[in-house]
């Protein structure tokens, strides 16, 4: 034993821990760079999450990652949230900082991170389809991003206009909502970024989501949070109407390299992380 210490970050998941391609991107990542770091992962029930926050704290981890169902509970456990955590009402990112645990959120940070690399969405119009938290992630930092507008597409009107007050009357955006519930969702012309923020299609590359592809205009920009299958029904659709495509892989990777980067203070090497993902989901 040198006595040299391991530095520890920890995922603690509200599902069985078999299967996390995190875990598997923090471990190359961190082998890549020479660090002395692990990755642990962990299934803690929810009414195991007060104990696991304070073994973090006891056990002097670096920072974690919280998964449904923890990611609202977790904030009452919390010393501070950013800014883009607040307006959410949600953390996936803890960070320990000055003997305090903060809460962050990367999973918006990660998309639009991955957006950039195609386009800038600064005054762009964005047309998102759904209402749950990865849609309501990517709102919020689109929103801090600047865009003109966001339009809320969901099947269910209640949870689609909790979305759209939280935009408009908290992030400051123009935002309105719209119903896919009996019909497909057409998309207005002069629409320069649509993202499937639904479920619609993990597991499944011919699932529909609901959306008109017709009136998909190559001008677009079209994504889809989904990484498995990377290529889904919707961003083929896309491809053939001349749109540009975004596969939810590259907001996975993003998500890992903010992560990495909030708790080492360094740069991973992303093409490691994307290597390291591709492998395990065998593509």
């Amino acid at each position: 034993m040198t006595g040299k210490p391991i530095h520890k970050v920890v995922s603690c998941m509200g599902q069985p821990v078999a299967g996390n391609p995190t875990e598997f991107m923090f471990e190359r990542a961190f082998a890549a760079a020479g660090l002395d770091w692990r990755y642990v992962t962990f299934e803690v029930p929810e009414a195991g999450l007060e104990a696991a926050v304070a073994g973090m704290r006891a056990m002097g981890f670096r920072g974690g990652n919280f998964t449904i169902p923890h990611k609202v509970k977790v904030i009452e456990y919390l010393d501070g949230l950013s800014t883009a955590a607040e307006l959410m009402g949600a953390v996936n990112c803890v960070n320990a900082t000055n003997g305090q645990l903060i809460g962050e959120n990367t999973d918006g940070k990660g998309f639009v991170a991955s957006l950039k690399e195609l386009v800038d969405p600064q005054g762009a119009h964005v047309v998102i389809l759904g209402a749950g938290g990865a849609a309501r992630a990517i709102s919020v930092e689109l929103g801090l991003e600047g865009v003109a507008e966001i339009v809320v597409v969901n099947r269910t009107a209640s949870r689609g206009q909790e979305l759209v007050d939280l935009i408009s009357g908290r992030v400051g955006i123009p935002c309105r909502l719209e119903s896919s519930a009996e019909r497909d969702y057409a998309i207005d012309t002069g629409t320069e970024i649509v993202i499937n923020a639904t479920s619609i299609g993990l597991g499944d590359a011919e699932a529909r989501v609901p959306l008109d592809v017709e009136t998909l205009e190559a001008s677009m920009v079209v994504a889809d949070v989904v990484f498995n299958p990377p290529q889904t029904r919707l961003l083929r659709d896309a491809a053939e109407r001349g749109c540009r495509v975004l596969d939810g892989l590259g907001m996975l990777v993003n998500q890992a390299v903010i992560g990495y980067r909030i708790w080492t203070g360094v740069d991973p090497d992303a093409n490691v992380m994307r290597e390291a993902l591709e492998e395990y989901l065998g593509l």
